[in-house]
């Protein structure tokens, strides 16, 4: 019975230490923090991996969009980026995705001067990540 309390009162200090060393959540910052800690619970580990899995495929999604030239290609990077990036909480990358997906059978100007919008908030959401767990 004391084994099961002493692996409990581990754990809670684990969480604890987690805790304390997770970045804060910032207001307008390029991802919602606190959307992503509803998800992950807390555990900033498994945060950094949601985030290193959604920071590597980010580049390649956008690259299919640059590189888009059927509507089904276009529709279907647009649409995964709109989601990985609500997913994480990166509003405005979702945005941009999401204004995207409404671009289906327009021009190759269009596209691709979205593809520039959404390159910009690929940046700063990569930005962000990059500045929040440097010092995790």
């Amino acid at each position: 019975m004391s084994n099961d309390r002493g692996w409990a009162k581990r754990a809670e200090t684990a969480e604890a230490i987690a805790r304390a060393e997770a970045p804060e959540p910032e207001a307008g910052a390029a991802v919602d923090l606190a959307h992503l800690r509803r998800y992950t619970l807390g555990d900033v580990g498994l945060e950094r991996e949601i985030l290193n899995l959604f920071l590597a495929q980010m580049p390649i999604t956008i690259g299919v969009l640059r590189d888009a030239t059927l509507d089904s290609d276009w529709k279907m990077a647009s649409h995964s980026l709109k989601g990985s990036a609500r997913a994480v909480g990166a509003w405005s990358l979702a945005a941009a995705a999401e204004q995207a997906e409404k671009l289906v059978g327009e021009g190759e100007d269009a596209r691709l001067a979205q593809v520039t919008v959404i390159e910009c908030e690929a940046a700063e959401v990569r930005a962000f990540i990059g500045r929040a767990y440097a010092r995790v």
